[in-house]
């Protein structure tokens, strides 16, 4: 046996306290030793364990690990930051393109033009102009929708959309194709000025593409026309006034006639807006900067509609009962000046220029030059009586034929020598008497010349008529002092330098208003957008010749009309006295520089004791029937003068005409 004692036993006992105050877990019971074996060796036993110590994990590892990932996702943005800033903003500043804000210009509403009661001549209705976007009409750049799915666009977009939108717009598919694919740009015109039903066609055919396009997941081929607000001119009388309104081309700027002169009045101030759009759209919660439109004003045109109405009928009949190139008819107020009709033959009809034939598209009666004929020799009388060179009873013996310079004269019919009163030179329109007559303006005939030509002047003759028109000529009037040896004789009696009808006109307008010329007017005045009317500036005035100079000729001018040896019987006005003077010149041939066919006129005014309006009329080339200026014009000078004393309601003056004698006995 050992002297060692056997191991002691131990006895469960309480748990030891816990740490930091907590209980422990109660200890299990230790097993109970197996007794060793007869002549083993006892093992000694293991030393007791002690309990291990509960510890709490660290908390920095998860810290760093969650201010790693903070920093993996912050460098992930600034390197994407980099990428759309730096590497690809190219790129995306392209894709940005289809959210940028864009400009319009808004067109302003033209002015209409009224005649002086205020019926509209020239009018604007609502209209829009064809565009489209060519970058939606081409398939997406994959570079610049970069995770973003684009609709499918197909490769011949131009064409599909052209052949849908031909027969709408009336124009040819190749054409709109060709337009739908200009490259570099996003706005293309394809059509100016289409009515609000051309906009709803295209519209409703959109909304239907679009629809189906939806259900395809496509693009609709037209999904990039659009529409500006616009506006289109109407002319709602016609061709009527066509010369003096002019037209408004496709650029909406006036083409001709008062639309041109007075553009900048009718057409206004355009107005613009910028507006954020995506897709070709304005975008509505992105706001607007909009700056309005000025409209245009109004004009009121000094002309007279059923005056003009009649004017332009009749002397469109006779050109076409003459075969004549082309005729006009001018009405004037003698006491204002104002101009109550200027009518043309042929004219155009403003609303469809395309089927105008250009040569009638301007305004003849301003715009053609040509010799006067016999109207002008009025003029030459107004002088020899101012000078106090001859009064109506003077004796003027005319022969047959006169000698002057390098030419053998003559009247327009063969006749026994004439004794004529100046009165008769007139009435009888001889040309070799008026030539008699102006070489009593000076002693000499240079002298009778510089004399004749400062009273053509003060009338008008070679220089502008005060309207200002568009294309008006001044007609031409050489210095006296470069007159040919023939016109020195011509000139008295109409030939040899040229006006406008107007001009001609404005002449017999003198003579009625008491000698004093006053510059004829086209328009009355302008109304601005604040309904405000803003009359058009006095006329001037010149005094050309004396009050009773011009009563001496009112009545001569009578005995053309009246007396049965005038040459302007035709031209006669029941219950009125009419003064008027028939005209037969020859013609220059614009195409040959020669001369070729007559122009034939008449212009007077009426009633000739109290003058209230003056008729011109003039005929270009007559080639059917006769060309003489009292028997084709002066039919037309009695319609248009009896219409416009009706409309004006001009009384008849009762009084009876002076019936100054017209020849003498030697």
């Amino acid at each position: 046996m050992t002297d060692r004692e056997p191991p002691r036993r131990r006895v469960p006992g309480p748990s030891r306290p816990a740490r930091n105050g907590r209980p422990a877990t109660p200890r299990r019971p230790a097993p109970a030793p197996r007794r060793p074996a007869p002549g083993a060796r006892r093992p000694r036993p293991a030393p007791a364990k002690a309990p291990a110590a509960l510890r709490l994990g660290s908390p920095r590892p998860r810290l760093r690990m969650i201010s790693l990932g903070l920093t993996l996702i912050l460098v992930a943005f600034v390197v994407r930051l980099l990428q759309v800033q730096a590497v690809d903003a190219s790129t995306y500043a392209a894709a940005a393109e289809q959210h940028r804000y864009v400009e319009h210009v808004l067109a302003a509403e033209r002015g209409g033009i009224t005649d002086r009661s205020g019926v509209a001549l020239a009018t604007s209705v609502d209209a829009y102009d064809i565009t489209a976007d060519p970058t939606m009409f081409r398939p997406a750049d994959p570079a610049t929708t970069k995770g973003t799915p684009a609709p499918v666009v197909p490769a011949d977009a131009p064409e599909q959309a052209a052949a849908l939108l031909a027969p709408i717009l009336g124009t040819d598919a190749d054409v709109l194709a060709k337009k739908l694919r200009t490259p570099n740009t996003r706005y293309v015109l394809l059509a100016r000025r289409q009515t609000p039903q051309v906009w709803k066609q295209i519209k409703d055919l959109r909304t239907t593409l679009s629809e189906r396009a939806g259900k395809e997941k496509k693009a609709s081929v037209i999904a990039g026309v659009f529409a500006d607000p616009s506006s289109k001119r109407v002319y709602p009388n016609g061709d009527l006034a066509a010369g003096i309104l002019g037209w408004v081309n496709s650029e909406g700027q006036g083409g001709g006639g008062v639309e041109q002169q007075l553009n900048k009045d009718l057409a206004g101030k355009p107005g613009k807006i910028r507006y954020a759009q995506s897709g070709g759209r304005q975008v509505p919660t992105a706001g607007s900067n909009e700056e309005p439109a000025v409209p245009g004003s109004d004009v009121e045109l000094t002309i007279d509609r059923d005056i003009q109405w009649a004017a332009q009928q009749a002397i469109t009949e006779q050109v076409k009962k003459s075969g004549a190139d082309r005729g006009y008819v001018m009405v004037q107020d003698t006491a204002t000046g104002e101009v109550l009709a200027m009518a043309n033959a042929p004219g155009f009809d403003p609303n469809d220029l395309s089927q105008a034939n250009s040569t009638a598209m301007g305004n003849a009666a301003l715009q053609d030059a040509y010799e006067p004929g016999s109207t002008a020799k009025v003029m030459s009388m107004a002088a020899v009586l101012q000078e106090n060179a001859a009064t109506p009873d003077t004796h003027v013996t005319v022969p047959n034929r006169l000698h002057r310079g390098d030419r053998l004269f003559q009247d327009d019919v063969d006749h026994p020598t004439w004794h004529l009163t100046l009165n008769g030179v007139l009435a009888k329109s001889s040309n070799i008497g008026t030539i008699l007559a102006a070489g009593q303006l000076g002693k000499t005939q240079p002298q009778a010349n510089q004399v004749l030509y400062s009273y053509l002047r003060r009338f008008g003759i070679g220089r502008p008529t005060g309207l200002d028109f568009p294309g008006e000529t001044a007609g031409i009037l050489a210095p006296a002092g470069k007159w040919s040896t023939s016109q020195q004789y011509t000139i008295p009696f109409g030939q040899g330098f040229s006006i406008n009808a107007m001009q001609a006109a404005s002449v017999y307008s003198t003579i009625a208003n008491g000698g004093v010329r006053i510059e004829p007017t086209l328009v009355r005045g302008t109304k601005g957008p604040d309904g405000r009317f803003t009359p058009a500036p006095r006329p001037k005035e010149t005094r050309v010749v004396s009050a009773k100079t011009a009563r001496t000729i009112a009545q001569m001018l009578e005995s053309v009309v009246d007396d049965e040896e005038g040459t302007g019987a035709k031209a006669r006005i029941p219950g009125y006295r009419v003064a008027g003077k028939t005209g037969t010149a020859n013609r220059v041939d614009p195409a040959t520089g020669r001369y070729k066919g007559y122009t034939s006129s008449f212009a007077g005014f009426a009633p000739a004791d109290k003058p209230r309006i003056t008729v011109y009329c003039a005929i270009q080339n007559a080639t059917k029937g006769s060309y003489f200026g009292g028997q084709i014009c002066g039919p037309i000078y009695k319609q248009v003068m009896e219409f416009a004393l009706k409309t004006l309601q001009v009384p008849p003056t009762g009084a009876a005409p002076a019936r100054l004698p017209v020849s003498f006995t030697p």
